[in-house]
């Protein structure tokens, strides 16, 4: 018979954490979807004060309801080097409070709201044409399912009752001491790193407190662990990522086991008390319901005020000190003497995909990185012309840029493709059809730039060379062009959609610029003033030029916002 209440009471509990952490997964897709703009201008505002950045994490995390997205996001945000460690500090300690809202929603009735609403959430999510109606219903989906699954782990913790045994187990971990409670840490710690989730690991801890198998100082230890227990999501999410992407991982670890060190020792004289009179009743008083069931209405409440009560003074005792922290997870990874960092590839990180609003956001410094290569790519030819000499320095870097613009194009692809193969909002994925153009345009861009080049180079080795006029039009058209790709650029970084718009009609003016410098060039070959095999490179280059001038044109059409 014990043998089969167990069976029971395991397939119950991990049925319900199944819907728990399944609700969970929708309840934060949902919300970023709804709120995808709104996560990107927040985002956008992190700066050095340490108090706006805690303001961001706390606004993101109360927005997506989950701590390790936002920390595994930021882990991601500075790998790519779009957030200094000092914004990614603060931005961790506004996400560990943020996250404590997610524990005061599963004090509501959860019992009597969980099913309705997730019934009524899911003909929303599943028939409605609205797409922003259809996320929104996802995310109350996610709620509904959050809350029944707490009630069905609630349910299946309450056979344990019966048998000594475990109560007798339970109890061994009582947190009546300073040991105790380190012992009860330990174990929130570890579950919470089997779960990789401190809301669900919150919610068990709230399922056995309320049916009386823990009381309140251990389910309050438990709590405590669990803020160690999380940080295991970042410092996953740190493998492979660059020092900087490493060392915000590791400041997430140590302000969340250094708060719990100090708060521990306080816990059982000082802390666990005050929030027994903040909540205004004994967290462990027994009331019997209508159906003759045993409760502790109370002592969910206090435990989430354990978890914001901890996270809040964290905050605010570690505030002062995020230069030092800083310091000290720099300390803790340090630079490495042979590591070269590289401002492109590398940052494309399928774990932000996790964040499509941001992911969105990375894939975008991308293209502005591809860019900025082939503006530097014509800056370069600009260099070569007006010098009339070999440079193998600035021909080498010309070619270097081009080889990797192509890894740079396959790898934002790669990343968009994944991106585009979830479940994202229709702004997101038009984004990121755009950003795959844009993508292959500059990839273009740089390829006929690189032809340039090899035009100027077949000349020197053939020891052939433009009439004084022909080397006179390349300057100018490689100007004109440079000056079409930076403003286009800016277009494009700015997401200026009326600028882009204006940049449309420039493309005819470099157009007919072309055909007069083919006109003139006619005339001196007609002239006998060149030979036919400079004639035919002058020719060449002049097709590329235009050719980069077509791409451009594309470019500015996507930022325009034309299909």
């Amino acid at each position: 018979m014990n043998n089969e209440l167990i069976l029971n009471v395991i397939c119950t509990v991990l049925g319900g954490l199944g819907i728990f952490l399944l609700g969970m997964k929708y309840m934060s897709e949902g919300l970023q979807a709804v709120s995808g703009e709104r996560l990107r201008k927040i985002i956008s505002i992190a700066t050095d004060n340490r108090i706006m950045g805690m303001l961001v994490g706390l606004t993101i995390t109360s927005i997506i309801q989950s701590s390790s997205v936002t920390t595994v996001m930021v882990v991601g945000l500075v790998n790519s080097a779009m957030m200094t460690l000092t914004q990614a500090i603060g931005v961790i300690f506004g996400a560990n409070i943020g996250t404590t809202v997610t524990a005061w929603i599963l004090t509501l009735n959860v019992a009597k709201h969980g099913l309705p609403l997730l019934g009524l959430a899911a003909f929303f999510f599943l028939f409605s044409k609205n797409e922003r109606l259809r996320y929104i219903g996802m995310a109350v989906m996610g709620i509904g399912m959050v809350f029944f699954g707490l009630t069905l782990m609630t349910d299946g913790f309450k056979p344990l009752r019966a048998l000594p045994e475990f109560v007798q187990w339970f109890h061994s971990f009582s947190a009546t001491s300073y040991l105790g409670v380190m012992k009860c840490v330990a174990v929130g710690c570890i579950l919470t790193m089997i779960v990789q989730s401190s809301s669900a690991t919150v919610g068990i801890t709230m399922g056995l407190a309320t049916t009386g198998m823990i009381n309140f100082e251990t389910a309050g230890a438990l709590v405590l662990g669990e803020n160690i227990g999380t940080t295991i999501t970042a410092w996953l999410a740190s493998l492979g990522a660059s020092v900087n992407g490493k060392r915000a991982a590791y400041a997430h670890i140590c302000f969340n086991t250094l708060g719990v060190l100090w708060i521990t020792i306080l816990a059982i004289p000082l802390y666990f008390p005050l929030i027994g009179k903040i909540i205004g009743h004994d967290p462990d008083t027994l009331v019997t319901l209508a159906d003759g069931e045993p409760s502790y209405p109370y002592i969910m409440a206090a435990i989430a005020a354990v978890h914001t009560g901890f996270n809040l003074a964290n905050t605010i005792v570690f505030l002062p000190f995020v230069k030092q922290l800083a310091r000290l997870v720099s300390w803790i990874v340090p630079e490495k003497q042979t590591q070269e960092e590289i401002p492109h590839l590398t940052h494309l990180d399928i774990r932000m995909l996790d964040t499509p609003a941001i992911s969105i956001m990375q894939s975008h410094q991308q293209i502005l990185f591809m860019a900025e290569c082939n503006e530097g790519m014509l800056e370069k030819l600009a260099l070569i012309m007006e010098s009339g000499a070999p440079d193998e320095k600035l021909e080498q870097e010309i070619f270097a840029s081009e080889q990797a613009l192509d890894l740079v194009q396959r790898e934002i692809m790669l990343f968009l493709g994944e991106l585009l193969s979830g479940q994202i909002p229709h702004d997101v994925m038009e984004k990121a059809r755009g950003q795959m153009r844009m993508a292959d345009e500059y990839e273009s861009v740089s390829d006929y730039a690189a032809s340039v080049l090899k035009g100027l180079l077949k000349l020197r080795t053939n020891n052939l060379k433009l009439a004084p006029e022909g080397v006179e039009e390349f300057k100018h058209l490689n100007r004109l062009v440079l000056d079409y790709l930076k403003n286009v650029s800016e277009a494009v970084r700015n997401e200026d959609q009326i600028s882009a718009i204006k940049l449309l009609s420039i493309k005819n003016e470099i157009v007919h610029i072309i055909k007069e410098h083919r006109r003139l060039h006619l005339n001196r070959v007609s002239e006998g003033k060149v030979s036919p095999l400079s004639s035919l490179i002058y020719t060449d280059m002049l097709n590329d030029y235009r050719r980069i001038n077509d791409h451009i044109l594309n470019i500015a059409e996507v930022a325009a916002g034309e299909k």
